[in-house]
């Protein structure tokens, strides 16, 4: 898998109180990702990109929420979301560079 690739599959961290205490109690990080992406680029992406061993994934698509301003009516894109496991005595550290 190209390193462009890569960067394209794995957008960003979804960084809320529900992914941290799964990644406390389960070892399990939440990444936005590509729409387009499977299980298996998501698995290589991770496994690349942090040098980590992943367990499994799962995915699912989030609805873009509907939403007005004033008048107007809106929505929201839809977007994918993985839950990745990571094997035990592995780990991902955000804070780079502390």
């Amino acid at each position: 898998m190209s390193q462009e690739r890569i960067l394209k599959v794995l957008q960003a961290p979804v960084i809320s109180e529900k992914a941290a205490i799964g990644a406390d109690a389960r070892n399990q990080h939440v990444f936005k990702v590509s729409g387009d992406a499977s299980k298996l680029e998501i698995k290589k992406a991770v496994e690349s990109f942090f040098n980590v061993k992943v367990d499994k994934v799962r995915t699912l698509n989030m609805k873009g929420k509907s939403k007005r301003f004033g008048q107007v009516q809106g929505r929201r894109a839809d977007w994918k979301k993985a839950y990745v496991t990571l094997a035990d005595g592995h780990d991902i550290d955000y804070a780079v560079g502390e």
